[in-house]
Protein backbone atom coordinates (compact mmCIF):
# COMPACT_ATOMS: atom_id res chain seq x y z
CA UNK A 1 0.00 0.00 0.00
CA UNK A 2 1.04 3.29 -0.68
CA UNK A 3 1.42 6.41 2.02
CA UNK A 4 -1.66 8.77 1.36
CA UNK A 5 -3.12 11.98 3.76
CA UNK A 6 -6.06 12.16 4.66
CA UNK A 7 -7.67 15.72 6.81
CA UNK A 8 -8.52 15.39 10.39
CA UNK A 9 -10.42 18.28 11.78
CA UNK A 10 -10.85 18.04 15.89
CA UNK A 11 -14.43 20.08 16.58
CA UNK A 12 -14.86 22.67 18.56
CA UNK A 13 -16.70 20.41 20.71
CA UNK A 14 -13.85 18.38 21.71
CA UNK A 15 -11.49 21.43 22.05
CA UNK A 16 -13.79 22.88 24.70
CA UNK A 17 -13.70 19.37 26.54
CA UNK A 18 -9.97 19.85 26.40
CA UNK A 19 -9.83 16.50 24.50
CA UNK A 20 -7.82 17.47 21.32
CA UNK A 21 -4.64 16.02 23.53
CA UNK A 22 -5.91 12.50 23.88
CA UNK A 23 -7.52 12.47 20.62
CA UNK A 24 -3.85 13.19 18.65
CA UNK A 25 -2.04 10.95 21.12
CA UNK A 26 -4.88 8.05 19.49
CA UNK A 27 -4.04 9.01 16.14
CA UNK A 28 -0.27 8.94 16.42
CA UNK A 29 -0.65 5.64 18.59
CA UNK A 30 -2.50 4.09 14.97
CA UNK A 31 0.88 5.25 12.82
CA UNK A 32 -0.68 8.34 11.95
CA UNK A 33 2.15 11.27 11.26
CA UNK A 34 1.24 14.81 11.93
CA UNK A 35 2.19 16.60 8.15
CA UNK A 36 0.17 19.95 9.14
CA UNK A 37 -1.36 21.38 11.74
CA UNK A 38 -3.08 24.37 13.35
CA UNK A 39 -5.55 25.74 15.55
CA UNK A 40 -7.67 28.00 13.98
CA UNK A 41 -11.42 29.62 14.32
CA UNK A 42 -13.64 29.69 11.40
CA UNK A 43 -15.68 32.45 10.68
CA UNK A 44 -19.44 31.51 9.65
CA UNK A 45 -18.05 32.35 5.43
CA UNK A 46 -15.18 29.81 6.18
CA UNK A 47 -17.35 27.02 7.14
CA UNK A 48 -19.85 27.50 4.72
CA UNK A 49 -16.85 27.45 2.33
CA UNK A 50 -15.43 24.30 3.89
CA UNK A 51 -18.83 22.36 3.65
CA UNK A 52 -20.51 24.09 0.66
CA UNK A 53 -21.23 20.30 -0.86
CA UNK A 54 -23.67 20.10 1.94
CA UNK A 55 -25.56 24.10 1.44
CA UNK A 56 -28.76 23.20 1.05
CA UNK A 57 -29.71 19.93 2.81
CA UNK A 58 -31.48 20.58 5.95
CA UNK A 59 -28.40 20.46 8.28
CA UNK A 60 -26.44 23.08 6.85
CA UNK A 61 -27.17 25.86 8.97
CA UNK A 62 -26.34 24.34 12.19
CA UNK A 63 -23.29 22.77 11.08
CA UNK A 64 -21.75 25.95 9.92
CA UNK A 65 -22.83 27.49 13.23
CA UNK A 66 -21.21 24.69 15.22
CA UNK A 67 -18.18 24.64 13.21
CA UNK A 68 -17.46 28.37 13.59
CA UNK A 69 -18.57 28.51 17.42
CA UNK A 70 -14.95 28.00 18.66
CA UNK A 71 -11.60 26.63 17.60
CA UNK A 72 -10.58 23.98 15.62
CA UNK A 73 -7.68 21.82 15.44
CA UNK A 74 -6.91 21.07 11.77
CA UNK A 75 -4.45 18.67 10.60
CA UNK A 76 -3.07 16.75 7.43
CA UNK A 77 -2.53 13.28 8.58
CA UNK A 78 0.12 10.18 6.63
CA UNK A 79 0.03 6.47 6.42
CA UNK A 80 -0.52 3.75 4.48
CA UNK A 81 -4.10 3.94 3.52
CA UNK A 82 -4.98 6.99 5.80
CA UNK A 83 -8.36 7.52 4.61
CA UNK A 84 -9.85 4.21 5.74
CA UNK A 85 -7.97 3.71 8.56
CA UNK A 86 -8.56 7.05 10.00
CA UNK A 87 -12.63 6.74 9.42
CA UNK A 88 -12.07 3.62 11.22
CA UNK A 89 -10.38 4.93 14.40
CA UNK A 90 -13.00 7.55 14.48
CA UNK A 91 -16.13 5.23 14.09
CA UNK A 92 -19.32 6.14 12.74
CA UNK A 93 -20.83 9.46 12.35
CA UNK A 94 -23.15 8.94 15.14
CA UNK A 95 -21.26 7.89 18.61
CA UNK A 96 -24.16 5.77 19.94
CA UNK A 97 -23.94 3.85 16.40
CA UNK A 98 -19.70 3.79 16.87
CA UNK A 99 -17.77 1.05 17.59
CA UNK A 100 -16.23 0.63 21.06
CA UNK A 101 -13.00 2.45 21.09
CA UNK A 102 -13.42 4.59 18.67
CA UNK A 103 -12.35 8.52 19.24
CA UNK A 104 -16.39 8.93 18.42
CA UNK A 105 -17.69 7.07 20.58
CA UNK A 106 -15.02 7.98 23.53
CA UNK A 107 -15.31 11.80 22.82
CA UNK A 108 -18.67 12.23 21.00
CA UNK A 109 -21.88 13.52 22.30
CA UNK A 110 -24.41 12.75 19.12
CA UNK A 111 -24.48 13.17 15.53
CA UNK A 112 -24.10 17.08 15.35
CA UNK A 113 -21.32 17.02 17.85
CA UNK A 114 -19.15 14.19 17.05
CA UNK A 115 -16.05 15.31 18.17
CA UNK A 116 -13.60 14.87 14.85
CA UNK A 117 -14.13 14.96 11.04
CA UNK A 118 -12.47 12.45 8.50
CA UNK A 119 -12.09 13.12 4.66
CA UNK A 120 -14.03 10.25 3.12
CA UNK A 121 -11.49 9.48 -0.31
CA UNK A 122 -8.95 10.53 -1.38
CA UNK A 123 -9.92 13.11 -3.81
CA UNK A 124 -11.79 14.54 -1.24
CA UNK A 125 -8.97 14.69 1.58
CA UNK A 126 -6.49 16.53 -1.34
CA UNK A 127 -9.16 18.71 -1.78
CA UNK A 128 -10.09 19.54 2.37
CA UNK A 129 -6.35 19.82 3.01
CA UNK A 130 -6.07 22.41 0.46
CA UNK A 131 -7.98 24.77 1.69
CA UNK A 132 -6.80 24.68 4.90
CA UNK A 133 -2.81 24.48 4.03
CA UNK A 134 -1.11 26.16 1.80
CA UNK A 135 1.28 23.79 -0.12
CA UNK A 136 4.20 24.91 1.41
CA UNK A 137 2.82 24.16 5.16
CA UNK A 138 2.32 20.39 4.53
CA UNK A 139 5.99 18.73 5.05
CA UNK A 140 6.61 16.24 2.11
CA UNK A 141 5.86 12.55 2.05
CA UNK A 142 8.35 10.54 2.90
CA UNK A 143 8.24 9.50 -0.91
CA UNK A 144 9.04 12.77 -2.40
Amino acid sequence: MALERTLSIIKPDAVEKNTAGAIIARLEQEGFTIKAMKRIHLTRAEAEGFYAEHRGRGFFDELVTFMSRSPILVMALEREDAVAKYREVIGATDPAKAAEGTIRKLYGANVGENAVHGSDKTATAAREIGYFFAGYEVAPSATN
